[in-house]
């Protein structure tokens, strides 16, 4: 079975964490993952930025080794990450802004992405947001 996963919450939230070991156990079980898409507050997640606590999960940095690992498509929103200061290169160049905290694997791209991973997904399941 195919999924498609979507994460609305920045990694500090418990419904972060909970969407990687969610993805972790779709794996596990010999599934596939289409994509991981991150919107809103999610784009957090991605930001090469994120300081962890030294008493805390570092998800931010989980997330990042789960996706390099498995070589999985993580896109980021581009509308979401550029409105919280999440930039690649190629953007950091374009608004001129010195910060680049977008690494790879992560992408930036459109929502145009979710709508297409949710089509060629068997299912969608998004965690976190209102």
């Amino acid at each position: 079975m195919k999924f498609a996963i979507a994460v609305f919450s920045p990694a500090h939230a418990p419904s972060s964490r909970r969407a990687l070991r969610y993805a972790e156990a779709v794996l596990a079980c010999g599934h596939e993952i289409a994509r991981l898409f991150f919107y809103q507050d999610g784009v957090h997640s991605a930001s090469a930025n994120v300081v962890t606590p030294q008493d805390e999960l570092d998800v931010s940095g989980q997330w990042h080794a789960f996706i390099a690992a498995n070589q999985l498509d993580a896109v980021v929103c581009i509308a979401a990450a550029l409105r919280r200061g999440v930039l690649d290169e190629a953007e950091a160049n374009r608004y001129q802004r010195q910060a680049v905290n977008l690494p790879k694997p992560w992408e930036l791209s459109g929502l145009g992405q979710l709508h297409e991973a949710a089509q060629l997904a068997d299912r969608l399941v998004c965690f976190g947001g209102d």
